[in-house]
């Protein structure tokens, strides 16, 4: 082999790299042993990489979903992207989405890194939350990004933000009001009173937002139990739905629909949501890789949490 590089032989180059990487001694020790400088020795290592006479492989069945990881966070344009391992044969996508998320959520809190921490709502959430230690963070506060519904108290927002204040033993504000105004409901008034107010204000102060993506199926709790009266599917798809964050329903392209709905949500608005300092997507499933995708082009999202299989999908959309 011809180094090229330098004048170094392919013989010193091999016995640097046997000592460095099979003898497993420090740089300093194989200068020692061969009686040259570190210096030295730290370029023929550098050098028999460059030109192949050392490879490193990493035998792991992590290194695939590694890549995938990789790959997609590059292609949407991401600061993060985590993949969880799930079965493509019996794909459940809310427990190790939320599973994945619990485990993000307790580095980031053990390493003091939210006091204020929006959250939205749904069956991942509650998946994370379950999942989540007891951690005494009373400093931390808890704060619903949306109205909730009377129904699916467990994962609806009243039920999320409680849950997860409990198990930090934090304080937490919820917004107390329907997910979507009557129509008619004049909504700057609606949200002028003194309670709302004081909750908006601690919307403006969110460290992290913690979000979810609906989609527009039955699958979908928001469009089975929680659109408002005289609202359907049908009329959200004819839109271009393809999905909601906050129950504000958008394109594949990350625009709002046009379509009163929008403007009758109880909650963050997309344009506030931006400017949330920390923003993480837990989202998992054939029936969301779109509203993911809508999610990501809007802008809404830093870090994405899904599974190896939707990320799949997603990367068969975009590659």
């Amino acid at each position: 082999m011809n180094t090229g590089a330098t004048d170094e032989s392919e013989a010193f180059l091999a016995e640097v790299c046997w000592h460095y990487y099979v003898n497993e001694l420090t740089q300093s020790d194989v200068a020692r042993v061969m009686g040259v400088t570190r210096l030295r020795v730290n370029k023929a290592l550098q050098e028999a990489r460059a030109v192949g006479l050392v490879r490193v492989e990493i035998r792991s069945p992590f290194v695939a979903r590694l890549d995938v990881q990789e790959r997609l966070r590059k292609v949407l344009g991401l600061a993060e992207v985590i993949c969880a391992p799930a079965d493509a044969a019996h794909h459940d996508y809310h427990g190790p989405v939320g599973a994945a998320l619990a485990l993000w959520l307790e580095k980031g809190l053990r390493d003091g890194q939210w006091k204020s921490i929006g959250m939205s709502w749904g069956q991942t959430l509650k998946s994370a939350i379950q999942r989540l230690p007891r951690l005494p963070m009373p400093d931390v506060d808890i704060v619903s990004m949306i109205g909730g519904t009377s129904q699916g108290g467990s994962f609806n927002a009243f039920g999320i933000a409680s849950s997860l204040a409990d198990k930090l033993g934090a304080s937490y504000s919820l917004f107390s009001a329907p997910i979507y105004l009557s129509p008619g409901t004049d909504k700057a008034q609606f949200l002028s009173e003194g309670a709302f107010q004081s909750h908006l204000a601690r919307l403006k102060r969110l460290d992290l937002a913690v979000l979810v993506a609906g989609d527009v199926t039955e699958k979908s709790f928001l469009v089975s139990m929680g659109l408002p009266n005289g609202v359907t599917p049908a009329d959200l798809l004819a839109k271009g739905a393809v999905g909601d964050v906050l129950g504000h329903f958008l394109t594949v392209e990350g625009a709002e629909i046009a379509h009163p709905i929008n403007s009758s949500v109880v909650g963050l608005d997309l344009e506030a949501l931006a400017l949330v300092p920390q923003r993480v997507l837990a989202a998992g499933g054939q029936h969301k890789v779109e509203i993911i995708l809508a999610a990501c082009r809007r802008g809404l999202v830093q870090t994405l949490i899904t599974d190896d299989v939707t990320a799949e999908m997603l990367l068969g959309r975009l590659e």
